[in-house]
């Protein structure tokens, strides 16, 4: 393309492109970490891990923007969790894990039908676990 003056030059060489997306704010030129979406039809802002390519209605955001991003009045605003992040366990799943090895180390208990005097049970009896897995032997006639 050519002006009165001569070929036009673009400040950078189209040959030249930055691999690192930045951040979509005016004038921050950091690394994007983060991409918000808008959801019109819910009012939701859903600000996730940064998207696999940009979009066009979406918006690449840095550290510092992601994290003092606030919604219009009225609007959501929805953090997704970084799946390469490692969740740290909650309270109930530590206790939940606690019990499952309590059971698992207690001695396996008589059948109810079988008093142990020697009377058969009446129902199955369980042979063996494995996991939440149960082997049932059916009772001999």
């Amino acid at each position: 393309m050519e002006s009165r003056r001569g070929p036009l030059k673009s400040a950078v060489p189209s040959n030249i492109v930055s691999p690192v997306r930045r951040c979509s704010r005016t004038a921050c030129g950091r690394p994007a970490v983060a991409t918000l979406t808008y959801v019109y039809a819910d009012s939701t802002a859903v600000l996730g891990p940064l998207a696999t390519y940009a979009e066009p209605h979406c918006y690449d955001l840095c550290a510092e923007h992601s994290e003092r991003l606030t919604a219009p009045r009225g609007w959501e605003v929805v953090r997704l969790l970084d799946g390469s992040a490692p969740a740290q366990p909650s309270g109930d799943d530590l206790e939940a894990l606690a019990n499952a090895v309590r059971e698992a180390a207690r001695p396996k208990q008589r059948a109810a039908g079988d008093g142990g005097d020697g009377a058969r049970s009446v129902g199955p009896v369980e042979v063996t676990r494995r996991g939440h897995l149960r082997v049932l032997r059916s009772p001999e006639p």
